[in-house]
């Protein structure tokens, strides 16, 4: 089974935030062996970049450290094979902390700009070998398999010639880019390749090693079967070929790589075969998040609103992206709302906006999610669709320029839908909102379950449940912040404006786009009706945060009604719907009587704040809502209560 080992960190984000610098425009065009190849800077550092003519699924690549011309035979079959193939000259850093960082700011570059995979495959020749060991030790999570050719473990074999052949040049280079003053204190380093395996061994990353049992230059005695003895004891995977039957040059340093299709299959297994699916193939990006970028960089303050139910409410991921903001702008003072509310969708959210989102003035950026909620509440499409939209247009009124992600979390019947080739009717219905508006999404609920098919966890043991574990949070963090870093990467032009996002023309004209709640304070209640300014639940039941010590309106005998007017084109009551909950019957202006239970599944162990829409569609105008209680019960009520907390109007 393939693990994702990166996701815990997420948890707490202790990410470090790379910028890497665009490459100069100056961008040389050639071919390499039949193939794409482009050539250029990057922080002053020479860069080959050859595309396969068709990429595989996932983009893998290989990196090379060191001699990108020598024995490019397996490089040349991995890029027919659908592989990009990297270089980044920092050949006198010597897998130095300096030139490491040159690596981090290339990786960040090539996974951002040409989204290459997470995990990428590495390859160092000789010296290569200091570089992608010291690389991979302290990225694991990163390294999908290291490939060696004769390889450098130990630089006090080489270049300081201890075991192997010295060299003076190179060693006080060495000595420069490390900050070693001397050679006592290069000695006396604990970090070479054939150090601190064990973030390696614990990823199980696998290894492969060419060498020349003649290597005078580097020897495999004090290098390779060092490294790989002290890495299968900690029990990481290792594979070492003697290339024997070729001339041995060089004093055996330089030899003839007899199966070149044996290393690109090792590379290609492991880099193909075992990664995780890329979080990327399940975001859409529509209009960006231009505006909040600019407006986070330049103003170096912005406000953040976290929308939707339980798993918003709930720590996890949405602590993650707010470290990740703070870390990602870090001279910028944000305002985090969070919005979450326990089991509220998006017709809740549709008439909460003004108390929970805008109560404090324009919001710069929206994470909404509603998609578990609206579908486990029997929400209709038709609701779904107008409550969503509603929330949109309801946001871009109060600030045009605002962004919005849409995300669509995980439950276990949208993965029995996608296992049966079916989108979930509230993903389309919500994705029909998002695409009209050209809002970006997530859909971490097909992510999920398809890195569930493909082995990479599974829902009993690691996800668990629809509110996910700290490892589901960490599934979600890391999707989240794959599709922050492609919005934000590259660098605004001083020119780039807050713009308005454009506002077309409604999906439906009754959309919920003015929502508003009205606190029954002000309601005159009438004959066997009551306001209770300070409620609470009295019957050894619970309710949730501003369904306590709240004014409640309350009936509770059959027969008694209850009239209130209202302007605008729908109309509900948010009641507290407990064990006691009635049966009610309501009109509009006097017309029909309809029945609505306030009666809910939960409603035995809680007084569950539970919003009904009684009449959607009408005029934009004046109406009177009248309800009254009846006699009949829900078979698991206790009794005939109405307690009403808001009447809510899209006005």
């Amino acid at each position: 089974m393939i693990k994702i080992f990166a996701l815990g960190f997420l948890i707490t984000m202790n990410i470090q935030i790379l910028q890497a610098q665009s490459p100069n425009q100056t961008i040389r065009q050639s071919i390499w062996k039949g193939f794409e190849r482009k050539d250029f800077k990057l922080q002053q550092h020479d860069v080959r970049f050859i595309l396969p003519k068709k990429a595989l699924l996932g983009n893998p690549w290989l990196w090379r450290a060191r001699f990108p011309d020598y024995h490019a035979t397996a490089d040349s079959i991995l890029v027919a094979e659908g592989f990009h193939l990297v270089y980044v000259d920092t050949n006198n850093g010597y897998g130095s902390p300096g030139a490491l960082k040159i690596w981090d700011s290339a990786y960040q570059y090539f996974t951002e700009k040409y989204q290459l995979n997470e995990k990428v495959a590495l390859a160092g020749v000789s010296r290569g070998g200091l570089f992608v060991y010291n690389w991979a030790k302290k990225n694991p999570e990163k390294v999908a398999c290291i490939y060696a050719e004769a390889p450098v473990c130990d630089f006090k074999s080489w270049p300081m010639g201890d075991s192997g052949q010295r060299s003076e040049e190179d060693w006080e280079r060495l000595k420069e880019a490390y900050g070693f003053e001397s050679d006592e204190e290069a000695v006396a380093y604990a970090d070479n390749p054939i150090d601190n395996l064990g973030p390696l061994a614990k990823l199980k990353i696998p290894v492969l090693h060419m060498i020349s049992l003649q290597d005078k230059i580097v020897p495999p005695g004090d290098n390779t079967y060092v490294l790989i003895n002290r890495y299968i004891k900690l029990g990481g995977i290792a594979t070492v070929v003697p290339c024997t039957e070729s001339e041995q040059r060089l004093e055996g340093h330089h030899f003839d790589i007899e199966t070149p299709e044996y290393v690109a299959d090792f590379i290609k297994y492991y880099a193909v075969q075992n990664i995780p699916l890329d979080a990327s193939e399940y975001h859409t990006h529509g209009g960006g998040l231009q505006n909040s970028k600019l407006k986070f960089e330049r103003d170096r303050r912005g406000r953040i609103a976290f929308l939707g139910g339980s798993i918003t409410y709930n720590g996890g991921w949405r602590d993650s992206l707010m470290n990740y903001f703070q870390r990602r702008f870090l001279n910028t003072n944000f305002d985090f709302i969070a919005a979450g509310i326990p089991s509220m969708g998006t017709t809740p959210s549709a008439y909460r906006l003004k108390r929970d989102v805008l109560y404090r003035g324009k919001v710069d950026l929206l994470f909404v999610e509603a998609a578990v909620n609206d579908s486990s509440n029997g929400r209709t499409s038709k609701e779904q669709l107008r409550a969503m939209e509603g929330i949109i247009r309801h946001l871009r009124n109060a600030n045009p320029a605002i962004d919005i992600v849409m995300m669509h979390f995980v439950d276990p019947d949208k993965m029995k839908d996608y296992r049966s080739g079916r989108e979930p009717e509230v993903i389309k219905n919500h994705n029909k909102v998002a695409g009209h508006y050209n809002i970006p999404t997530i859909n971490l609920a097909k992510e999920v379950t398809e890195r569930i098919d493909h082995g990479e966890f599974t829902w009993e043991n690691d996800f668990k449940n629809l509110h996910p574990s700290p490892f589901g949070q960490g599934v979600y963090a890391h999707s989240m912040v794959r599709f922050l870093e492609r919005a934000y990467s590259g660098h605004a032009d001083k020119d780039d404006k807050i713009a308005a996002h454009p506002l077309p023309e409604k999906l439906d004209e009754g959309c919920y786009d003015n929502g508003t709640l009205i606190d029954v304070s002000g309601v005159k209640p009438s004959k066997g009706w009551s306001i209770d300014p300070s409620w609470k639940p009295t019957d050894g039941t619970g309710s949730r945060a501003n369904y306590r010590n709240v004014p409640m309106l309350i009936g509770e005998k059959p027969g008694n009604s209850i009239k209130t007017k209202f302007s605008g084109n729908a109309v509900g009551i948010a009641v507290a719907a407990g064990k006691d909950a009635g049966i009610i019957e309501y009109r509009i202006d006097n017309g029909e009587w309809q029945k609505q239970n306030l009666f809910t599944r939960w409603s035995k162990h809680l007084h569950l704040p539970w919003y009904y829409t009684l009449a959607a569609g009408l005029s934009s105008d004046k109406h009177q809502l009248e309800i009254r209680l009846i006699e009949e019960q829900d078979k698991n009520s206790e009794g005939t209560a109405c307690r009403i907390r808001y009447f809510f109007v899209n006005q």
